[in-house]
């Protein structure tokens, strides 16, 4: 299996799985394994495919906790989700906890806010996105945990006027996943956008 190759069965295996096909991303990535048994994310798809089949929940969200990790930095990426996966004994609680303190470290020093706690700001204000996202924008980022907030906070960004950020967003999460249906109906929609405005 040529490297090429490994890389395209890998990515394969991330689409299979972020579509919920953990069958076949368990194949994909048990292929990988196989021909080179020292790729860790290969192993670290395994688990979490194999996770996912037994029905353990909080392996969607390791999966796209493993997907931020890697953009930030893919060497450290393997090493602590390799980590993670063997310090756990697949309690919801403990994944919870290993997720919970990362993700405050890191509220901590982007000073940063999470998006339902935005969304509790949003509230207070009446539901008035603009006021409040204008507000924060400049100082405080917006720190996303769940794919299908980060859907909301785009067709928001859309909905807003917001359309140069809404287009960046949606180019770099299209990059990572550019079969998602979910993500290319917003496309779709900031596109007809666009066209109007022009």
């Amino acid at each position: 299996m040529s490297s090429i190759s490994k890389y395209k069965i890998l990515s394969e295996a991330k689409k299979y799985f972020s579509q919920s096909d953990y069958k076949k991303a368990l194949e994909k990535f048990a292929t990988v394994l196989q021909n080179y048994p020292n790729s860790k994310e290969a192993y670290n798809g395994v688990i979490l495919s194999e996770m996912a089949l037994s029905g353990e929940g909080g392996a969607e969200a390791l999966f796209d906790y493993y997907e931020v990790l890697k953009s930030e930095d893919r060497e450290s990426a393997d090493e602590i989700m390799s980590e993670i996966l063997e310090n756990m004994d697949g309690t919801l609680e403990e994944l919870s906890e290993v997720l919970t303190q990362p993700l405050k470290n890191r509220l901590e020093a982007e000073d940063g806010i999470l998006y339902e706690d935005f969304k509790k700001i949003l509230e207070a204000n009446g539901g008035d996105f603009k006021k409040v996202f204008d507000n924060i924008m400049f100082s405080t980022k917006v720190i996303i945990t769940k794919k299908e907030d980060f859907l909301e906070f785009l067709d928001m960004l859309i909905e807003n006027g917001y359309n140069e950020m809404a287009l960046n967003y949606l180019e770099n999460a299209l990059a990572l996943y550019p079969t998602d249906m979910a993500l290319r109906e917003l496309f779709k929609k900031l596109a007809k956008r666009l066209d109007v405005e022009d």
